[in-house]
């Protein structure tokens, strides 16, 4: 008897491991922007149904991450300077409310679970090059998960995950530039250092910082990408 079993993965997950897949790619500058994503290749690439691709694409529409160009098909959104700007002003706000709340809501566990993260972080905040960056980049969104769990507002939660998405592929680009990555873990210790203070006038206006510092590098390496 022929006990081999075809594995059938559930449609909803292969689904949305194909739009992480995709997602992971732009963010790591895989598919960099201005780069034409074609249905076929990424078939062949991912193993999956066009209809698959399709579907995850038009997921990364709505989250501002592939754009359709009439004629040309999708392509990996191209964000001008104001955009960026806007993005960043946005999140800076997201993320100073993340840290205040943290500081008011957090219960002892999650505070050492937010120590936890940064430890991690320092480990790897002097690597180089592309795979330094892709690490600290995976620690940060760790980071990020514990203070959004700690600060205990599903609306805030939502939202910023939604503008981390947006500006993911800009993320990449700008912990590239001299000195970023070993700065950005300094600011994020100044946020740490502030809610283990009880500090949470402190900990939102570092956190403000953080995004501040990070913008001011997205829109002047996207000035320069167009002169």
């Amino acid at each position: 008897m022929n006990t081999n079993r075809l594995v059938v993965r559930p449609v909803a997950t292969l689904r949305q491991q194909v739009i992480d897949g995709l997602r992971s790619c732009i963010s790591d500058l895989t598919f960099k922007p201005g780069d034409r994503l074609i249905e076929r290749e990424l078939c062949e690439m991912l193993g999956v149904s066009r209809t698959l691709v399709r579907e995850a694409l038009s997921q990364l529409v709505a989250e501002g991450l592939v754009q359709i160009i009439p004629h040309k098909g999708p392509i990996v959104s191209v964000m001008t300077g104001d955009e960026a700007r806007g993005l960043y002003e946005v999140r800076a706000v997201l993320e100073a409310l993340a840290g205040r709340q943290f500081t008011e809501r957090a219960s002892e566990p999650q505070r050492v679970a937010l120590k936890e993260a940064l430890h991690e972080l320092s480990l790897i905040r002097n690597m180089q090059g592309q795979e330094g960056i892709m690490l600290f980049l995976k620690q940060k969104s760790q980071f990020y998960e514990v203070m959004l769990d700690g600060a205990a507002n599903p609306v805030l939660t939502e939202m910023l995950r939604l503008v981390h998405t947006r500006v993911m592929m800009l993320r990449a680009t700008t912990l590239s530039q001299d000195g970023r990555l070993p700065q950005s873990y300094d600011e994020i210790a100044a946020i740490v250092d502030a809610i283990m203070r009880n500090d949470a006038d402190a900990a939102a206006a570092a956190c403000k910082r953080h995004v501040e510092q990070a913008e001011r590098l997205a829109v002047q390496v996207l000035a320069e990408s167009t002169d």
